[in-house]
């Protein structure tokens, strides 16, 4: 009989049962405040372009996405909830703050989940992360 190699592109168990969420922004306050509020069983992951964290199938290991609408220089916020829901195809929750009215409309026009302020994405962190426990 032949040994199987495991296959690296498929998640492991182990690997979708770590609680880990991907920040993205430039903010060294709002990354300070993140990092304050991170459970010491989560992981963040702080990056501006979803390629750093690898393919799709790398993203849906991921319980959530904080996006910084704000982040006009670093990224653009609309081409990354196209690629996670167009060409990835997944529905991993995208939770974003800052933004004005516009950029907030085209977001839910392309199908972010929720929007908060700065403050009020930090006082929702501690619910998220209860929430995404499982």
């Amino acid at each position: 009989m032949l040994a199987m190699k495991p296959n690296p592109s498929v998640p492991t168990i182990e690997a979708r049962l770590q609680k880990r969420q991907i920040l993205m922004t430039t903010d060294a306050s709002m990354i300070a405040a993140v990092e304050k509020l991170l459970p010491a069983d989560w992981q963040l992951t702080i990056v501006t372009d979803l390629e750093q964290i690898g393919d799709w199938n790398d993203v849906l290991l991921y319980r959530f996405l904080l996006m910084d609408l704000n982040e006009v220089d670093a990224f653009d916020p609309i081409d990354v909830i196209r690629q996670i829901r167009m060409q990835f195809q997944i529905n991993i929750p995208v939770f974003c703050f800052g933004g004005d009215a516009d950029v907030q409309d085209e977001m839910r026009l392309a199908r972010a989940d929720r929007f908060f302020s700065r403050e009020e994405m930090l006082q929702m962190l501690p619910t998220f992360y209860q929430q995404y426990e499982w």
